[in-house]
């Protein structure tokens, strides 16, 4: 997995962990994380064309 592979909105969880939210270009947008579960769709944006980004994940499997 690539730690700086973005995610959209809808997309499968690919490892349980902290996302943060990213704006359009990768950057960061102070919206901050949100707890994702691997196998769930990553939650809405809280605004249009942001993206999420793995920054903690578990440590256990």
């Amino acid at each position: 997995m690539s730690k700086n592979k973005l995610y959209k909105p809808g997309e499968k969880v690919p490892r349980s962990g902290q996302a943060e939210i990213v704006g359009p270009r990768g950057g960061k947008t102070g919206e901050g994380e949100r707890t994702v579960v691997k196998g769930e769709p990553f939650p809405p944006t809280p605004k249009p064309g942001q993206q999420y980004k793995i920054v903690d994940p578990t440590k256990h499997k």
